[in-house]
């Protein structure tokens, strides 16, 4: 398909990988479901049908694991219904509401802090790095590398590389000289 296609509609900026990843929220991961229920013609309904307009997307993006459903033209109240995992239900009144207000109730309602979002970066930084290794990464040892020199358990090193052939323990700067007492 042309790529045009894709550029279509009402605002399709918000079809734009850029701006899905701009998004800001990220659930915390108790929750499962988020309902939104508003009117389409109410003045009162505004920042919660601009909040379903602009930031759904985002939130479609930032959370794959959770169901985002809107209700339209059913509840007389514009309201954010969520269900976390342990059956619990949080509702979040929105009613005459702009869109940041919305964006911001939900972000501190439903959203991780900034210290859980550090600290997941971090872990993933941690584990995404291939040069670590050791216990908690995917490689045990070094020699697992394709190019790296072997374990000395499993293929004995050459004389030359080995420390007490190549250092002289008589030398008075070596760490190999037996210490006087």
């Amino acid at each position: 398909m042309p790529r045009s296609f894709f550029m279509r509609g009402p605002t399709p900026i918000r079809r734009t990988l850029q701006y899905l990843e701009s998004g800001t929220i990220a659930l915390r991961d108790q929750v499962r479901i988020v309902n939104v229920y508003y009117r389409n013609r109410d003045l009162a309904h505004k920042g919660a049908r601009e909040f379903v307009f602009w930031n759904f997307p985002q939130l479609q993006y930032q959370n794959p694991g959770v169901q985002l459903l809107t209700f339209v033209n059913t509840m007389p109240t514009p309201y954010i219904e969520a269900f976390l995992e342990s059956g619990k239900k949080v509702v979040i009144d929105v009613f005459d509401h702009s869109r940041q207000q919305v964006s911001d109730r939900v972000k501190g309602t439903l959203g991780k802090t900034e210290q859980i979002l550090s600290a997941e970066a971090q872990a993933r930084r941690t584990v995404a790095n291939p040069a670590n290794f050791g216990k908690g990464f995917p490689r045990h040892c070094i020699c697992e590398i394709p190019g790296q020199i072997p374990c000395p358990r499993v293929i004995c090193f050459p004389d030359h590389m080995k420390r007490k052939h190549y250092e002289d323990p008589f030398s008075p700067d070596s760490p190999m000289k037996a210490k006087e007492e």
